[in-house]
Formats: structure tokens, sequence, C-alpha cells
């Protein structure tokens, strides 16, 4: 057996010799072992009724680093999808298996995105983003082409709108922006640092800043209106892949919402962006 497929056995068999802070963190572990694969350090300190640091000394003592590794031991040792991959992929599955359990679960996670996001936070979006005089979308890592999305949506609805995708690009557009100005700051866990620096400077500059993100993360605190999206694919074990069809979607519902309020004269526009690329296509073949 490696290292990680024996970490629960591991767990079990130091019990008896752990402090009373760090069994605390065993027993949240064993007691649940897959949820804590998709929790962050700090709810499985708020599970455990103990400190951060405590759960990283825990995982340290174990296993020789720390709570990101260890997720990753306890993954594998569940056997609980493939790390760095997908969470509901293994290893042995034949190609049509990876297909159906990536659409299956791409369908599950739009179906409980659209559960849980409020209608009266979406309304409110629309409307700031309908009124805004410049919009930005901020994204970095894997909601860095969710961003630049957003902005080929968003584009065509003649209105002054960027995406960034660079640290510091993002840091000085954010600083330049004024009031009236929309920015939509995208992220899986609402973790990432220098977006939650960035979200901090464009509100302190009086732009409406609407965050994309995981409910409760320290990203929402620098938010006007925060779009909800549960974090269902730990990025610290997996490849982002169908929480990405979500936010997606998201763009997609926010960009109509925005396009409906111009109104059906608003149509000559489309129109007219639709007639500047006909020429680029070869014409359809009829069957």
């Amino acid at each position: 057996m490696n290292k990680h497929e024996d970490i629960i056995r591991k767990i079990q068999e130091r019990l008896s010799t752990l402090s009373k802070s760090e069994r605390k963190v065993a027993e949240a572990i064993l007691a649940d072992p897959k949820t804590t694969i998709h929790s962050s350090i700090a709810k499985l300190a708020a599970r455990a009724q103990v400190s951060e640091p405590t759960v990283n000394r825990f995982c340290r003592s174990l296993i020789g680093s720390g709570f990101p590794d260890f997720k990753v031991s306890l993954a594998q040792s569940l056997a609980t999808g493939t790390p760095y991959v997908n969470l509901n992929v293994e290893p042995d599955d034949a190609p049509g298996a990876v297909t159906t359990k990536i659409f299956e679960a791409a369908k599950n996670n739009l179906t409980r995105a659209q559960e849980i996001l409020p209608e009266h936070l979406i309304s409110r979006a629309v409307d700031v983003l309908a009124q805004a005089r410049r919009i930005e979308f901020y994204g970095l890592g894997a909601s860095g082409p969710v961003a630049q999305d957003a902005h080929h949506k968003f584009f065509r609805l003649n209105m002054p709108v960027v995406a960034y995708i660079d640290i510091l690009v993002q840091r000085m557009a954010a600083a330049g922006t004024h009031p009236g100005d929309a920015v939509v700051v995208i992220s899986y866990t609402g973790r990432t640092l220098p977006l939650i620096e960035t979200a901090r400077v464009a509100r302190e500059a009086g732009a409406s800043v609407i965050g994309i993100t995981n409910p409760g993360s320290p990203l929402t605190e620098h938010c006007s209106i925060v779009l909800p999206i549960e974090e269902t694919e730990d990025t610290d074990i997996y490849t982002p892949m169908s929480s990405r069809i979500v936010y997606l979607t998201l763009i997609d519902a926010l960009a109509t919402g925005v396009l409906l309020k111009r109104g059906p004269e608003f149509n000559a526009h489309l129109k007219k962006l639709k007639q500047s690329v006909q020429d680029t296509r070869l014409p359809k073949i009829e069957k």
C-alpha cells in the first residue's frame, strides 16, 4: 500500500496518540471523509471546532505536507474520481463511460445552480449591467476564458465592454473605474487573492462589483451583488469542468436579460452584426 491508499487506516491507527485538538480533526475526517475532500480548510476547522493551524499541523504530522496535499491523498484513498482530472471519472473508465459521466455531471450542476440562484439577484445584476456606463469582466486561470466569453456575448450589445485576464491589468483597470461602471469578477473558489484585492479596489473606486462566485467566500465581502454558485469541484484537486458550464450558462442568461432590456428596436443592430459576417462563411449545403 502507498501513502494514499492507507490514509484512512493511518488516521485510525494514530487516534490514540494524537493531541486532543488533533484528535478532533481526525474524528471529523473519519466521520465524513467525502465531505472533507470538498471542504476548505476553514470549513473542516469549523466542523472539528479547532483552528486552521491545527488542521495543517495534523496533516503535516500524517503525510508531511499541508491540507491541499492531504485532500489529494484522501481522495485517492477513497478512490473518488481521478485527482487533477475529474471528480466523477475513475482511472479505468472507458471513453464512453467518461463521456456519460461528464455530461451527467454538467446537467446535474446546471440543475442545482438554477435551484439556488435567487431570481431577485439576477434581476438586480441585469439592471446594473443594462445601465452601466462601461462593463469590465475579470477572471484568472480557468475563470479567464469565462470572462472572455462574457466579453464575446456583451460586446454585441452596443456598450463599452472589456475582459481582463492579467493580474496587473486588472488591478490598474479596477483603480480606473468610476461610479456608473460595472465590474464582474468571476471566481470558482472566491479565494484567489489577486481577484479579491481587485474587487476591493474597484468597489473603493465607486464601481458596482458583481461577483459570480462561491457563496460565503472572501471575495463576496467586496461585492455589491453576489450571484452564488456553489463550489462543486474542489479545484485544489480537480480540473474545473462541469462548474465551468454553469458559469458560461449564467453569463448567457445575464447577456440575454440585458438584451431584452434594449427592446425590440435593438434587433436592427443585431441584424447588422449578423449580416457583417455572412460573407465569411460558405453557403449551407442543401440536403
